[in-house]
């Protein structure tokens, strides 16, 4: 099972110098992938529960006026001080940019990395946010991912490609560079709902999903869905499964619970077993620390007391 890192763009250590330490750190330590999370506009003012947190306040979790650094931005900058870890944002809400601009950059970012973009993607869960950017109506937001999704299959398949739907129409155009990677870069769609589950089984190279709490034999079951869903449409292979969680590294044993990733190493390397057992082919993990000093410390200690078990 192959493991990734989330990297601090946002709070007091979203500077240069520190994303450069945490992403060479996470790269000399064996991590697979590093990750950038999304958010482009912090409201003041938000009454949507936040659907990735137990208490589901998101304002409490990253305040309106703490910095959040732009992810593809951050990805091509870890770009140029790394040469082997994957670079992945989780997850690029499709509908705030438009397909050909997200296109572009995204075949930048692989070409400049030298085909290591992860292109993680969803259809976001905050109407404050779609309202302040202007992208209308949040209630289609899922059909305009579904078209985007059809324009990056076919953009890099011929020389001419063009696209006439009912959110986005453009005449024949080209993207060059193509991606280093073939035929595109692989993308991987986030998403719990069945609306996500057919999403992925139709368009993903991987079912990228978040869970706060999920036990692996419930992972599993969701998962068998995708790939029930991915043969009725005659994919011969299933999108991979992947997704993200939430982890946290303890001095001292604690409670166990199936649908937690929280313990000492040991417990850890337990729980995290069940995950690749049933298939999990890449996990990207969220240390729950509040200050980078103490993040850094764990990230360092998975790798060496967790991560070879899981090899």
């Amino acid at each position: 099972m192959e493991l990734g890192v989330f990297l601090p763009v946002s709070g007091r250590a979203a500077v240069p110098e520190v994303l450069t330490e945490a992403a060479q750190q996470a790269e000399n330590l064996g991590y697979d992938s590093v990750w950038a999370a999304e958010r482009l506009v912090n409201p003041w003012e938000m009454n949507t529960a936040y659907p990735y947190k137990e208490d589901q306040k998101w304002q409490g979790f990253v305040a309106p006026n703490v910095p959040f650094l732009e992810p593809l931005t951050c990805l091509s900058f870890l770009s140029g001080v790394t040469k082997k870890v994957r670079l992945g944002i989780s997850v690029a809400v499709l509908p705030y940019r438009h397909p050909l601009y997200t296109a572009r950059v995204a075949t930048s970012i692989d070409t400049l990395s030298n085909g290591r973009l992860i292109l993680g993607v969803g259809v976001g869960w905050m109407p404050e946010e779609f309202q302040a950017l202007g992208v209308a109506p949040f209630e289609k937001r899922g059909a305009m991912a579904n078209e985007q999704l059809e324009i990056f299959n076919l953009l890099w398949k011929s020389e001419r490609p063009s696209f006439h739907g009912k959110y986005y129409d453009f005449p024949a155009v080209s993207v060059s560079p193509p991606p280093v990677q073939k035929p595109r870069f692989p993308i991987w769609t986030g998403g719990e709902s069945e609306a996500a589950v057919r999403r992925a089984a139709k368009y993903a190279d991987a079912w990228f999903s978040y869970h706060v709490k999920i036990t692996a034999q419930d992972l599993a079951a969701k998962y068998a869905e995708v790939k029930k869903r991915a043969a009725e449409l005659g994919r011969p292979q299933p999108p991979d499964l992947c997704c993200c969680r939430p982890i946290d590294l303890t001095n001292e044993p604690v409670p166990q619970s199936d649908e937690d990733l929280k313990g000492t190493p040991r417990q850890l390397v337990a729980s995290l077993k069940k995950f690749k057992d049933i298939g999990v082919k890449h996990m990207a993990l969220q240390f729950i620390v509040g200050r980078w000093p103490e993040r850094k410390e764990k990230i360092d200690r998975f790798a060496k007391e967790v991560m070879p078990a899981l090899r």
